[in-house]
């Protein structure tokens, strides 16, 4: 089954918006495709910050 995905609106200044846009087109992706692209990315990157911190505490 595929994932279900959530609709949230957007706000995004123009310039923010063509910059993304720019990006997207760079990396054959949608503007939201690239949104959730570079949100996945983050999140990842959080999450790995976040374990290795622990691991740093713990040692």
């Amino acid at each position: 089954m595929a994932d279900k995905k959530k609709q949230v609106p957007l706000r995004l200044s123009d310039k923010l918006y063509q910059e993304i846009a720019a990006w997207a087109e760079d990396d054959f992706r949608s503007v939201n495709g690239q949104i959730e692209y570079l949100l996945t990315e983050c999140v990842k990157k959080r999450k790995k910050g976040r374990k290795e911190k622990e691991e740093d505490s713990e040692g």
